[in-house]
């Protein structure tokens, strides 16, 4: 906390980030959108000793201790948001609610294939959801960020974080131009519980249905808002057990023997996440 070095350097990336603001940019009948955690996050690892060296490795490990206090305050304005949302939840359609088992999708397809690749038990941080921050705050309080679980959850919140934005973008572009569901439905599916991804696909929606803009919009944030907070339940209940079991079956499908357990993880982060050898 006592970084001054660091807190100097996280509050101008902050700064500059914001000043440049949003960008948008058409690619045929897609379309990118910028945001400013993507510079941060861009210009964040340029401050690394591999790159421009204002970082040093003090820093590094300082952040990243200061990487769970952070989640910590999200995830307590998450909670404040349960309350004065309850009406819009319940008013919400059941496709709104149901969608959430889509939730499911990414372990069931995720952990096998990530198994296949090689990876062990990072894959199941990795690939138990979309590995947004309140995933990463789940997989921190269970595992610890300093486990293999943490490694892989925050691997793809990096690259969610780079290409996320753009792949959605683009996704929700060209669904909309090549399939024949209805943008509102599309909108829907813009919420997956990442704002950023949230808004670059209503934003591109918007553009190509102008006339639907207030309505794309409000579909979009009620989906996020419901994946941001049912999400989570659905990630601790159904998600992380199924990928844990999905683990232990494909280890056992490519290398013939059940996997070792995992040590015993602290959220202090004082064991570390790795398999026993």
């Amino acid at each position: 906390m006592k970084d001054i070095r660091l807190h100097v350097t996280v509050l101008v990336l902050c700064v500059i980030s914001e000043l440049i603001g949003s960008k948008s940019f058409a690619i045929g009948v897609g379309k990118i959108v910028l945001l400013p955690m993507f510079y941060a996050l861009i210009m964040g690892v340029l401050t690394a000793p591999r790159f421009l060296k204002i970082s040093g490795t003090k820093e590094i490990k300082a952040a990243s201790g200061l990487l769970g206090l952070t989640l910590m305050l999200l995830m307590a304005r998450y909670g404040t948001l349960v309350g004065p949302t309850l009406p819009k939840i319940i008013a919400a359609s059941p496709a709104l609610i149901l969608q959430e088992f889509g939730n499911l999708g990414t372990c069931l397809l995720g952990i096998p294939l990530a198994v296949l690749l090689g990876l062990k038990r990072e894959a199941i941080g990795a690939a138990h959801s979309i590995a947004r921050e309140p995933n990463v705050a789940l997989i921190g309080e269970r595992y610890g960020l300093d486990s293999a679980e943490g490694r892989g959850v925050m691997g793809v919140y990096i690259c969610g974080t780079v290409i996320g934005t753009i792949f959605f973008g683009l996704m929700a572009s060209f669904a909309a131009a090549y399939t024949p569901l209805h943008p509102l439905a599309l909108a829907m599916a813009s919420g997956v519980g990442s704002a950023s991804m949230m808004t670059a696909s209503v934003g591109s929606l918007s553009a190509m249905f102008p006339e639907l803009a207030d309505q794309i919009a409000a579909f979009g944030a009620a989906s996020n808002m419901l994946s941001g907070l049912d999400g989570l339940y659905m990630s601790i209940w159904l998600a992380l057990p199924a990928s844990e079991f999905l683990y232990r079956k494909a280890y056992k499908f490519k290398y013939g023997e059940e996997p070792p357990k995992p040590l015993i993880h602290s959220i202090a982060g004082d064991a570390k996440g790795d398999e026993q050898k």
